[in-house]
């Protein structure tokens, strides 16, 4: 009910505000379990992605947006319940990724889809990195659920970092043909065939995509870039306090 309710209210807004176009929406089964595996570019994926499907997705969203105190955590905690966002403590490490898998499990079990960014989070730069081999293809061999790669087409345009109002354009959405690694079900503790399995849906995604593949990880590249603009910031510290002192 509730589902119904906000998917009519945000996804009938979005539709009509941002009009998205998607290719492919027939890869999408009418019934039954799959995982919609997704490149990440903006936080109006999980939006945008439900918003043009006629089922439910469900993806995994941190458990502080259901938790947080006052009239604005309701009305968050609210929000998420509404739009299919499952709740997940993502702060303990491995324990939150082994949370992460066992609720995606629960929810191909129930028939459900399970939306999934490999990358594990949003890309820095628009490009496409490396998918991280733990939820996506654990959660495909332990079920034998298909895996349907999709691609969000100019999603980070809309709301770049630092821009509060967001520019009315229209994204994309790409949805590529399932995938079957029914013939290594079982086999989630090989952690070659997990890789394995990780890659050849990155592949298609970056087909889809046509985004530029890059062979690290997102977070590994957000650090570096960080670190990047940290040293920038130095030098430019001890280039003005040398002026300085050369000019005492």
């Amino acid at each position: 009910m509730i589902y119904g309710a906000m998917k009519f209210s945000i996804g009938g807004s979005l539709k009509l505000a941002f009009r998205p176009w998607v290719e492919g929406l027939e890869n999408i089964p009418a019934e039954g379990p799959a995982i919609l595996a997704s490149n990440h570019l903006s936080f109006s994926d999980s939006f945008f992605l439900p918003a043009v499907l006629d089922r439910k997705v469900t993806f995994i969203a941190k458990a502080e947006y259901f938790t947080s105190p006052g009239v604005k955590g309701k009305l968050t905690a609210a929000f998420f319940k509404g739009v299919g966002q499952l709740p997940v403590d993502r702060s303990g490490g491995r324990g939150a990724g082994e949370a992460a898998i066992k609720a995606g499990i629960e929810v191909i079990e129930g028939g459900g889809l399970f939306g999934i960014y490999p990358e594990g989070t949003r890309s820095p730069d628009g490009r496409l990195y490396r998918g991280k081999p733990g939820g996506l293809a654990r959660v495909a061999l332990a079920t034998g659920a298909p895996v349907i790669p999709i691609a969000m087409i100019d999603t980070e345009k809309i709301q770049p970092p630092g821009k509060i109002v967001p520019k009315l354009m229209r994204p994309g959405i790409r949805i590529g043909k399932p995938l079957d690694f029914s013939r290594y079900q079982g086999m989630e503790g090989d952690r070659f065939i997990l890789r394995s399995v990780t890659d050849e849906v990155m592949y298609e995604i970056m087909k889809l995509s046509g985004q530029e593949y890059v062979d690290i990880y997102a977070t590994a590249a957000k650090r570096q870039l960080a670190e990047a603009e940290k040293a920038a910031k130095e030098a430019v510290k001890e280039e003005i306090a040398a002026r300085q002192e050369s000019g005492a």
